[in-house]
């Protein structure tokens, strides 16, 4: 399944999480704000929906919501810290330090 397949990331700030839905199963990249740093902490995708791009659809829409708001990253999910690694335009972002 492409990335624009798949339905839009949603920010549940009530539960300081990323989310998207498929199927009635929901993928999450859960976070807490510590004032204009966001630390990324847990990237969980259901094994019935692994394989399908999803949690990098979730790490894009995140680290550039992150960008719009003017956060700094601190990415403690080892998912999250693999895709900045990956994706070098996403490395200004990171706190210095993390």
């Amino acid at each position: 399944m492409a990335t624009n397949e798949l339905p839009a990331v949603q920010h549940n700030e009530a539960h300081h999480r990323y989310e998207v839905e498929i199927d009635g199963q929901r993928s999450l990249i859960q976070y807490q704000l510590r004032g204009d740093t966001i630390v990324f902490l847990h990237t969980e995708v259901p094994p019935a929906l692994e394989g399908r791009g999803i949690a990098g659809h979730m790490a894009r829409f995140a680290l550039d919501d992150a960008r719009a708001q003017g956060w700094k990253v601190v990415p403690r999910c080892p998912f999250v810290a693999s895709y900045i690694r990956r994706h070098p335009e996403y490395q200004d972002l990171v706190a210095a330090g993390a």
